[in-house]
């Protein structure tokens, strides 16, 4: 079969599917299972998302504040997150009830049933079973609109409680008239500095019957960080009332200025235009199809690309930055909620597709919160800074932008931008920056940020390139090759690496700290802007087709820490997360496009459902669906940052794509041809002609599907040699090895030991060699061609004792420290515990039993404890020391209360010690650790009553 894509510029062309998009949008799609998605009402891009909250706790797949699985309504909150991992949002909750009204949401809440359910784009409507209360919403962009109908007469009330989910920092409410308030909620959750300005209005006057308000509590102003009001009035059976909620992050005359988006009480006309608005949206991906599910399916995944970000200014253009300050933009829409990490891979690129003008704004947001800030966004919200997931990547909308000519936004500061935040010292880029990757002990998570930091690298030097930048793009060009430092070129993985070498033991399937949400198997595949230099790095085509055929046919567990984000597993491949989305288009680039559509499709088929657990992991702001929007339609971006899009059939056979400069009808059909199977690029290459159409004649002009992978010589960087010891500390004497990848280098290393002379000169590495000081061992390779790696440093400690310790309890062995010995080393752990240098201990006390060889007198005892709280990581009770003469009959020495509170946000360490008034004759000293026992009630984690760790790192005895 010979399959061709016939391909026209159209205009105004329409598709016989009609105008309705809205009406195959399901918003329950992803409210189920663990997509984390709400089924309430917005519109496209919207500032309210106006939805139901079946979650008050910060429970993980209640992030989105509604989880299918619940019966129990709390209330109606005017802005939430579409399928995130953390909890926040839910500003401004209004809930009707009926009779005395009552704060405690366990008793305002109300059951409800799916079956009294309907959601839809743009509205939503439950009965609240408690009250017999029917529940009617609908939004403009910045005004929530809500519709309550009272089946029964009485009392009915609407409840406000400010203090519904996150931290309120504080709230006011100001009676304006009996028919209008107005309120500030400022709150503290994962945004930590969170200003939601809003404007209520009743159609028919209301009194308030019930306040509560820690600070001021009068008649027409309320505040504090305890705020909750409710306002009543009698209702006959089947009456209704109507509010409207305007909100802004400005002010409070912000708030008013947006009321003036429904200038009415016209419930349907609302509804109406919401509806239009979609069908708007939506029509900019057209597709004919017969099947209502893949219908629903489709749309149901575009509608969730644009849902986010979210116009976060008021109609007059002002916003509240980085700084706390509000500001005006001027020619650009300022917006909020990017979560980078995930949509720079798939929804970025889709946006450039058929969102150029809002992609460009998107673009000024960041500029200006680099102006604002001091640094490009990573994962903002609510213009504060998350600094949650790794990276840089708003450099790669940056440069997808500039690559595919959008134009709107200023290249030259979006480059320095760029630039400033590469050059930064934090998060592991100092020693990025300076040995070429990022070791464990330099930061956690290190191989992820190593191989992210290298794609973003390369994206800022697309744009030097653009600009004619030739330093900094040959500079950023060699750091975009670090990538090489961290694979293992005999087992064939991208490793951590500790002290110089490979960290060990290693297990490909174990999900740790040296990982983002994944494994090495789920970050091997990592390096989208040299893949053919990952090929080559494994072996060639061969090689690397049999290692992704062994990704994809492994067993479906992973090892180590339990990592709910790692789903949809195909043997090691997690369509779920984030890091697998591009692997299965790889095969394109071996010349086995079969293998790719074989992978892409069954995924389509299988892992996208019009279900709410239609989505086989979390939404992430778009991503998961994006790459179904995508791919359903034949293209992916596995770079962005090029023009190249990789092709394979598509599941539709037609499709139209909208955007500022036209149209394009895609027709695909099947012919024979000889039995055999071509593979054909049209599409992509339609969509990149237009892209250099459309580029600016102002910057250079380059072929991009040619260099996209530039490897000369100049830029293809030595790799570091790896120097390996049996551990970082030793008692005597310990030999050292140096390795490398290159046959034609040869490794020079130099021996900087205590007392040792200023001159050190590195000479050639010819075989292992012995330390017996504590020692810096750095080396590096020289190659023939006179190119040079990096300098990698180790320092080794010789112990400041031969203690031995016997360890009676299991520590969890994600969190092993180097091993027992790790605790009588000399070395002590930093609060950044991610970095592997203490124990971990859980559902259990603590006990060690320190053999000091012989008997001696001591005078001071110390064990070195870590406090994470949000981590689940609290201080022991109290930590016990003994004494021992035989290893058998052991006499309580002392008892050392902890006096952190577990409440303590901040990382904490404490020295749990004691220093005797008079020596203590002993051979062994036996530690004892109590550990904290079930989280409390009070705790953020979920289930509150897990188990907390004890964290040791060192144990020391004089």
């Amino acid at each position: 079969m010979k399959k061709t894509f016939s391909l026209l510029i159209l205009f105004n062309t329409l598709f016989s599917l009609g105008q309705n998009y809205h009406k195959y949008v399901n918003p329950m799609i992803g409210t189920g299972g663990h997509g984390h998605t709400y089924p309430g009402a917005t519109v496209p891009f919207g500032m309210v998302q106006l939805s139901p909250d079946t979650r008050i706790d910060g429970s993980w797949d209640g992030c989105s504040g509604y989880h299918y699985d619940d019966s129990v309504i709390y209330g109606f909150s005017h802005t939430h997150l579409n399928g995130t991992g953390c909890t926040d949002y839910g500003d401004i909750m209004l809930m009707p009830t009926m009779g005395e009204p009552n704060f405690d949401p366990k008793e305002y809440g109300s059951k409800f049933t799916h079956s009294n359910e309907k959601a839809t784009s743009g509205f939503y409507s439950v009965k609240l079973d408690k009250h017999n209360i029917d529940v009617n919403l609908t939004t403009s962009t910045r005004v929530g609109f809500h519709q309550y109908v009272f089946n029964n007469k009485g009392q009915a009330n609407i409840i406000i409680d400010l203090n519904h989910r996150d931290k309120l920092l504080y709230g006011d409410i100001k009676i304006i008239d009996n028919k209008t308030i107005e309120v500030l909620r400022r709150s503290e959750a994962w945004a930590k500095d969170q200003y939601v300005y809003a404007r209520i209005e009743f159609d028919k006057p209301m009194q308030v019957s019930k306040a509560e308000a820690n600070q001021e509590n009068r008649k027409d102003f309320y505040s504090g960080t305890i705020l909750k009001i409710a306002f009543s009035t009698q209702v006959k059976k089947g009456e209704k009332i109507s509010v409207k909620v305007s909100l802004s992050p400005t002010s409070y005359d912000g708030a008013k200025l947006n009321s003036s988006e429904i200038k009415d009480w016209d419930f349907n006309k609302v509804i109406n235009e919401s509806e239009e608005l979609w069908d708007k949206q939506l029509s900019k991906i057209e597709i004919k199809e017969t099947d209502e599910e893949k219908l629903a399916i489709f749309y149901t995944a575009l509608y969730h690309t644009m849902v986010q970000p979210n116009i976060a200014q008021d109609i007059d253009g002002k916003y509240r930055g980085r700084d706390n300050k509000v500001h005006q933009a001027e020619g650009f829409d300022y917006y909020s909620v990017f979560s980078l990490w995930d949509t720079f891979r798939a929804a970025h690129p889709l946006y450039t597709l058929i969102e150029k003008k809002r992609t460009a704004d998107f673009i000024n947001t960041f500029l200006k919160q680099y102006e604002q800030g001091g640094r490009l966004p990573v994962w903002e919200l609510a213009s504060n800074e998350t600094d949650c997931m790794i990276g840089y990547h708003s450099v790669s909308v940056m440069a997808d932008a500039m690559v595919k000519g959008i134009t709107g936004f200023d290249y030259e500061k979006a480059f320095a931008a760029a630039k400033h935040s590469a050059m930064l010292d934090h998060l592991g880029l100092d020693a990025y920056k300076r040995q070429g990757f990022i070791s464990m002990d330099d930061e956690h998570e290190s191989v992820s940020k190593t191989l992210e930091y290298a794609y973003d690298d390369w994206c800022i030097a697309q744009m030097a390139q653009i600009l004619n930048k030739k330093e900094d793009y040959e500079y950023f060009m060699k750091r975009s090759q670090s990538w090489k430092n961290v694979f293992d070129w005999e087992t064939g993985f991208m490793r951590p690496k500790k002290n110089g070498g490979w960290d060990k033991p290693f297990d490909p399937r174990e999900i740790n700290n040296n990982f983002t949400e994944g494994n090495s198997w789920q970050y091997s595949f990592f390096v989208p802007q040299d893949i053919p230099g990952m090929i080559e790095a494994y072996g060639g085509k061969d090689k690397f087709e049999a290692k992704l055929d062994e990704m994809f046919n492994s067993e479906s567990k992973t090892t180590g820490r339990e990592q709910v984000d790692v789903t949809g597993l195909i043997g090691q491949y997690a369509h779920g997360n984030e890091p697998s989305h591009h692997m299965a288009y790889l095969y394109n680039y071996i010349g086995k496009p079969e293998k790719t559509t074989e992978k892409v499709h069954y995924i389509l088929n299988n892992f996208y459902k019009n279900a709410p657990d239609g989505l086989i992991g979390n939404e992430d702001c778009g991503q998961m669906s994006a790459w179904y929007v995508l791919s359903s339609m034949g293209i992916y971006a596995v770079t962005p940052g090029t023009e190249k899009w990789e092709s394979i059939e598509p599941l539709f056979n037609e499709i139209k794509i909208k955007n500022e400069n036209g149209s394009f009808l895609v027709d695909y059909k099947k012919d024979k041809v000889n039995g055999v199977s071509n593979r054909i690029f049209l599409l992509a290459d339609k969509l990149r002609e237009q892209l250099i159409q459309s580029r600016s004649s102002t910057y250079a002009q380059f072929d991009y599907s040619q260099t996209i992978y530039n490897r000369e010589d100049k830029n293809d960087i030595i790799p570091v040699p790896v120097i390996q010891a049996e551990s970082k500390s030793f008692k005597d004497k310990m030999t050292i090895e140096i390795a490398q990848l290159n046959k034609n280098c040869i490794i020079y290393y130099v021996v900087d030991e205590k007392d040792s002379r200023d001159d050190l000169t590195f000479l050639p590495y010819v075989k292992p060699f012995i330390i017996n000081k504590t020692s810096l061992v750095s080396a590096y390779c020289l190659c023939n061609d006179k190119r040079k790696s990096d300098t990698i440093s180790a320092t080794f400690f010789k112990k400041p004792n031969n203690y031995t310790i016997d360890i009676k309890s299991t520590y969890n062995p994600q969190y092993h420290a180097g091993g027992k010995e790790g605790l009588l080393d000399g070395i002590n752990g930093s609060t950044n515990w991610r970095k592997g240098d203490w124990q971990g201990y859980q559902t259990q006390d603590f006990e060690a039993i320190v053999d000091l060889q012989n008997v001696k007198e001591v005078s001071s005892f110390s064990s070195t404890f870590l406090q994470d709280q949000r981590s689940w990581i609290l201080m022991p009770t109290k930590v016990e020391y003994y004494s021992s003469s035989d290893n058998i009959n052991f006499t309580l020495i002392t008892s050392v209360a902890n006096d952190v509170d577990p409440r303590k946000d901040e990382n904490t360490i404490k020295d749990f010690s004691f220093k005797a008034s008079k020596s203590i004759n002993a051979r062994y000293i036996k530690v004892k650790a109590y550990n904290y026992g079930k989280l409390p009630e009070w705790h953020l984690g979920f289930p509150y009553n897990g188990d907390a760790f004890i964290f040791i790192d060192e144990i020391t005895i004089k």
